[in-house]
C-alpha cells in the first residue's frame, strides 16, 4: 500500500461503517452511548479514544452485534451487524488472547475455521498463512503459555485474520503489555495494515498510540458516551519510532488532548 493509498483512505468517499443516531441505554438505566454518529470508509484505521465508561467498547459490541442498540441504525457493508456477523464480515481481537491452553498455536488460529465448518484442507495452510504473516511460523507447534504475552496477542490477531474479514475489531488488545512490547506491537499491526488492507476499528486509552496507528481519531465524553470530535491524522507512511519524534505528531496528540479536555467540561488554557 502506498502512502497515496493511505491518503486516499483518510476521508471516505463511500462508507463500510455507518452509525445513524445511535444510542445504548442498559437495563439498569445507564445511558452508555448516545446519538453517536460516524462513516468509516473501507481501508480506514479508526481509533476510538475517550476516558473509561465513555462507550467505546459498546460501540465496538455494537458493531459486532454482541449487543443491540436502544435506537439509531448501523450498517455494515450495507447489512445490519447480525447479517454481517453471520457473513463472517469481521474478526475481533478482545483484551485478552483468550487463547485456549491445551491447543497449540496453529490449532487456536484453526479453531475458528473448525467452528465456520470450513474444508479441512483448507484450515491448515489458511492458519500457516496467517502466522507467517504475524512472525510467529516458528511457534506453531508452542502452546500459549510457552510465549510471552506480545506474542500471544498476536496469535489471537492471527486467529481473527484466518477466515479474511473485511473488518477487524480491536478492543484495546495491548493494553496490558508494557511499553517497549507494545511500541513494537504497534508497528506490527501497521505492517498488518498495510499487507492486508483490512479496516481497523481499534479502542485505545493511549493518545500517543491513537496518533502513530490512525487515519482517523474518533474523540468520545464521558458517560454518556458522545462523539466529541474526529480528527484526521495525516502523518507520512509508513510509520516508524522516529514518527513519535515529529512536531507534527505531537501538534495532533495536542488537538486529541485538548478535545478529550473540552469533553470533560474543562477550558483548555492558551
Amino acid at each position: 500500500m502506498t502512502e497515496s493509498q493511505v491518503k486516499a483512505k483518510s476521508t471516505p468517499t463511500g462508507s463500510l461503517v455507518s452509525v445513524q443516531n445511535v444510542s445504548m441505554v442498559f437495563a439498569t438505566g445507564t445511558v452508555a452511548l448516545k446519538e453517536a454518529n460516524l462513516e468509516i470508509g473501507a481501508g480506514e484505521f479508526i481509533s476510538l479514544i475517550g476516558p473509561s465508561g465513555c462507550g467505546k467498547t459498546t460501540l465496538l459490541r455494537l458493531l459486532a452485534d454482541l449487543i443491540q442498540p436502544t435506537s439509531g441504525a448501523i450498517r455494515i457493508g450495507g447489512k445490519t451487524p447480525e447479517e454481517a456477523r453471520k457473513s463472517r464480515a469481521y474478526g475481533y481481537v478482545f483484551q485478552a488472547p483468550t487463547l485456549m491452553e491445551w491447543r497449540t498455536v496453529l490449532q487456536n488460529v484453526m479453531l475458528p475455521l473448525e467452528v465456520m465448518n470450513f474444508p479441512a484442507h483448507e484450515r491448515r495452510p489458511r492458519a500457516e498463512k496467517m502466522l507467517g504473516l504475524v512472525g510467529l511460523e516458528k511457534f506453531a507447534r508452542s502452546y500459549p503459555w510457552q510465549l510471552s504475552g506480545g506474542m500471544q496477542q498476536r496469535v489471537s490477531i492471527a486467529r481473527a485474520l484466518a477466515f479474511d474479514p473485511q473488518l477487524l475489531f480491536m478492543d484495546e488488545p495491548f493494553g496490558a503489555l508494557d511499553e517497549i512490547t507494545r511500541e513494537n506491537l504497534n508497528l506490527e499491526l501497521l505492517r498488518l495494515w498495510r499487507e492486508t488492507g483490512k479496516t481497523i476499528i481499534f479502542v485505545t486509552h493511549s493518545i500517543p498510540e491513537a496518533v502513530f496507528l490512525s487515519t482517523r481519531i474518533v474523540v468520545m465524553t464521558p458517560r454518556p458516551g458522545k462523539i466529541e470530535t474526529v480528527i484526521p491524522v495525516d502523518l507520512p507512511q509508513p510509520r516508524d519510532f522516529e514518527t513519535r519524534e515529529t512536531p507534527q505528531f505531537f501538534e495532533i496528540a495536542t488537538q486529541v488532548r485538548e478535545a478529550l479536555r473540552k469533553g470533560h467540561g474543562f477550558e483548555v488554557q492558551e
